[in-house]
This record gives structure tokens, sequence and C-alpha cells, in this order.
């Protein structure tokens, strides 16, 4: 934050501090005053390594929402955000066998953005929380990297034994809202899983998921590394099938009434 700060002490001349911060955020240099300082201590390449993966957060979140006008904003009004860096504090602490200290952690984060996180799930990077009020995940939850998780979702466990018990999702994973996944069960790389589904089987990669049990309705092995955010594109099996019953019932209604001019026809002659 140091340099955060700096930044916008030595932007005088700029209309508004939300620029320099976003000029802060948006800084590539990081990386090569890393490369040009070979003398840096362990200390200070935890520092810089800790505000590059504060960036990348970020902007992992203002390249997908349409709604965030500028890194300052999301900064201060993103509780997703807030949800997976106050976790990663409290995940810090439960490796540290701190267990109350984390859990009392994860306690704070559920009062103060209304996403329920164990200390002790494992999450990857690029992490975008969205909307997460009412989002539940569990103890031995494992999520990969770039994943999109809306809210009202449950990463939740079916056994009482200590052992994993919850799911692990891939990498690019998305979840739609009020979704619930349960049980030490694997969820493949690019899956999307429909708007309150209950998956309880293993997903492979590249499938979508819908409906309550949770069935695979298309599969393709995913080439690209881009988030498909198009929700509404997901098929609907039971939309599908009512079309079909329509369309038989159609089919039905026109040859019942053939049959009947054929029928009065006979009976004329």
């Amino acid at each position: 934050m140091t340099l955060l700060a700096g930044v916008v002490i030595l932007q005088p001349n700029r209309s508004s501090n939300f620029d320099a911060i976003d000029f802060a955020i948006g800084f590539n240099g990081i990386s090569e005053l890393k490369l040009c300082l070979s003398t840096l201590s362990d200390e200070q390449e935890q520092f810089i390594e800790m505000f590059e993966r504060l960036r990348e957060d970020i902007r992992t979140i203002k390249e997908r929402d349409p709604a965030a006008r500028n890194h300052f904003e999301i900064l201060l009004c993103y509780p997703g955000l807030h949800a997976i860096w106050i976790h990663r504090v409290a995940h810090f602490l439960y490796k540290q066998r701190w267990y109350t200290t984390a859990r009392l952690i994860s306690h704070f984060n559920r009062w103060l953005t209304g996403i329920e996180i164990h200390p002790g799930a494992k999450i990857g990077r690029r992490i975008f929380i969205d909307h997460g009020m009412g989002v539940v995940i569990g103890e031995t939850s494992e999520i990969g990297d770039d994943c999109l998780i809306y809210k009202g979702v449950v990463l939740g466990g079916t056994t009482l034994e200590k052992k994993k018990r919850h799911p692990t999702l891939g990498n690019r994973v998305i979840v739609g809202s009020n979704s619930t996944i349960l049980g030490a069960i694997a969820i493949g790389d690019g899956v999307r899983i429909g708007s309150g589904s209950v998956v309880i089987r293993s997903v492979p990669s590249g499938a979508t998921v819908v409906g309550v049990p949770g069935r695979i309705v298309e599969s393709w092995t995913p080439e690209k590394e881009e988030l498909d955010f198009e929700h509404g594109n997901l098929p609907d099996p039971l939309s599908d099938i009512m079309k079909m019953l329509l369309q038989l019932h159609n089919k039905l209604e026109e040859r019942v009434k053939r049959l009947e001019n054929q029928a009065e026809k006979n009976r004329s002659h």
C-alpha cells in the first residue's frame, strides 16, 4: 500500500485520486522492478508477491464485471473481494494451527460480507464471488483458478466423518446462483452449473449441468481459457421436453382432424 499511497501523492495534476489508484493497480512495472532488484530479501519478495496478488484480484473483477467503473470502487464496494482477502488471512492461521483465531476471523468475514468460508478451504487465484450473499464454502472444499461463483452457492459435505467431505472444483468453473454441490465429488475444468441445480455426483470437464438432481445436458472439450458468461444459453432439458410434447400434441390434433374429416366423407357416400 506504500506504493499506492506514493502514486496518489505524486499525481497532483490528476483530476481525481481515483484515477491515481487505477493507475497504481494497473501499473505493470512491479515485475520489471523485481527483475532489476536482484538482491531482494525474502520479506521484500513476499511483499511484492502479495501486492501483485492483490492487484490481480482487483483486475479480475474489473475484467469480468461491466458494472465496475474503477478500481477504487472495487476496492471499497465488492464484498466478494473482501471475503477472499480475509479468508487468506484465516487460511494462513489455520495452516499454522491457530484454529480458534482462524475461525473467529472467518466468523467476522461472514458478518462483514455475508459469505461464509471455512478457514480450512483451499481457494485458487482470480476467484470472483459475484453478489456473494449466502455463499457457503465448507472446510475441505477446494476451488481451482479463474472460477466464478454467484450468490447462494453452497459447497457442502455429506458425512460427519473427519475426512475429505466437500467438493473439489477445477479451473474456470461457473456455479450459478443458489446452486448446491454436495459431497467429496470432483467438478472438472470448464464446467458450467446452472442456477438452482443440486449436484451430487462428479462432473467431467467441459460439461453443463442443470436440474435437481443435476444432470449433464451438454458436453464439449474446453479449448479456450476464457469463461463463458452466456448463462442464458444454458440448455434447459425440461423446456425441451415441453416443446417436444407440444409438437406431438399438435401433430396428434392434426391427425385426428384428418381422420374425422375422412370419416364424415365416408358417411356422406
